[in-house]
């Protein structure tokens, strides 16, 4: 009956043969039909069954780096608060007061102990505890024996961070995060030991930039999985990672999909170099891998670098791209002698980056078209793609 009703209300916005046509063999698959990519009636079907209901990326620890740092995101009209509290833990908070619903917080701030909200000043500490009802039982009387304030804390997210990378499950209904990511976890066991990971330090001068994409989100990811378009939209990425030299990651049932490179050669010109991860194989310093953790993050592993490009979808046609780089430990990530490097390092990727703005921004633009059936696959090409196709699909009608 639920299943029925789930499938009804998707069927009004779209035709469900077309999303059982995605999990045909890929020779015969058609990849998500238009409507996935156009309606905003589908997109909040999508923001329930994708976003909402799964482990979703909303920011990096980065950003709020120190005690009493916060900041708001706004999830497809979700208004979230991510704070550090005073344990150095990274907490997301439903941003609204309990008292009459007003958006606590509007733009990034330090906050001292409490965060008040603006219109009764009904006040909370980083734990969500709402501490302070000025005036809640009539004029300097502030608290009442008729009031429990533990009923009125502020609603609190499930949350995790990993690589720096802030995980919420909006509806706490998904697997544990662990399970989530233990076989990404296992596949770069290879690469990287559990102590690597803790030495990643953000870069302060040129670790990060953002672009504004007039296109849906899925999109990104799409380009992401495969190298086939690196000749024709990367030919400078091409010769430092050729797709010759390129071989598949695939998704499912695991929830990433993506690209390896086992030729990898750093652009960056000058006798300095960054700072390796400490227990990459020698055996292994040319490779690269390049993956989308679905729904909305792509990660880039090097032997001297590690970035995060997560998407925050606008609206249907709309995606902000952020793109944070990494290096291993302070000097390489922060040092002067290092500067130029890494301001060469993210120029190289910011360029990569906006190279596909055509390619996505290109494929928007036709899935105006009545013609196109979500189109077909190569099956020695597009392999990762479909699998973000399926993952999409079977999250819809689950």
């Amino acid at each position: 009956m639920a299943e029925n009703l789930k499938n009804k209300v998707l069927s009004e916005v779209l035709d469900i043969k077309k999303i059982k046509a995605v999990n045909q063999p890929i020779e015969r698959a058609h990849g998500l039909p238009n409507e996935c990519y156009i309606s905003p009636e589908y997109l909040m079907i999508e923001r329930e069954k994708v976003f909402k209901d799964k482990w979703t990326v909303i920011g990096v620890g980065s950003s709020v780096p120190h005690p009493g740092d916060a900041i708001p995101y706004n999830l497809l009209g979700i208004p979230l608060i991510i704070l550090r509290d005073k344990e150095n833990k990274i907490r997301v908070f439903h941003n609204v007061c309990s008292h009459r619903g007003y958006k606590l917080l509007e733009k990034p701030c330090s906050l001292k102990n409490v965060l008040r909200c603006p219109y009764h000043s009904w006040s909370y500490n980083f734990d969500g505890k709402l501490v302070a009802t000025p005036h809640i039982g009539g004029l300097n009387i502030h608290d009442s024996n008729n009031f429990d304030k533990s009923n009125s804390n502020l609603k609190e997210v499930k949350s995790k961070v990993w690589m720096d990378i802030i995980f919420v499950n909006i509806n706490d209904n998904e697997i544990e995060f662990d399970k989530y990511v233990k076989p990404l976890e296992e596949r770069w066991s290879k690469f990287i030991s559990k102590e690597d990971k803790n030495l990643l330090v953000h870069s302060k001068d040129h670790g990060y930039f953002s672009l504004n994409v007039k296109s849906n989100w899925k999109f990104a990811i799409e380009n992401y999985c495969e190298s086939y378009h690196l000749p024709t939209i990367h030919p400078e990425l091409n010769k430092v990672s050729n797709i010759s030299d390129h071989y598949h990651i695939q998704g499912l049932p695991n929830r990433f999909a993506g690209q390896g490179c086992d030729k990898y050669v750093q652009p960056i010109k000058g006798n300095k170099t960054f700072n390796n991860f400490p227990n990459w194989p020698k055996d292994l310093n040319k490779k690269a891998e390049y993956i989308a953790l679905f729904p909305n993050v792509m990660i880039g592993l090097h032997i001297d670098h590690f970035y995060i490009f997560w998407l925050e979808p606008v609206s249907i046609n709309e995606t902000k791209e952020h793109l944070e780089m990494y290096y291993i430990g302070e000097e390489s990530a922060n040092s002067k002698e290092l500067e130029s490097m890494r301001k060469d390092n993210i120029n190289f990727w910011k360029e990569v980056m906006s190279e596909d703005i055509k390619a996505v921004e290109g494929m928007q633009a036709g899935r105006n078209s009545p013609v196109y059936n979500g189109g077909n696959f190569s099956p020695v090409m597009d392999n990762p793609t479909y699998q973000f196709h399926k993952w999409i699909a079977n999250n819809l009608t689950e």
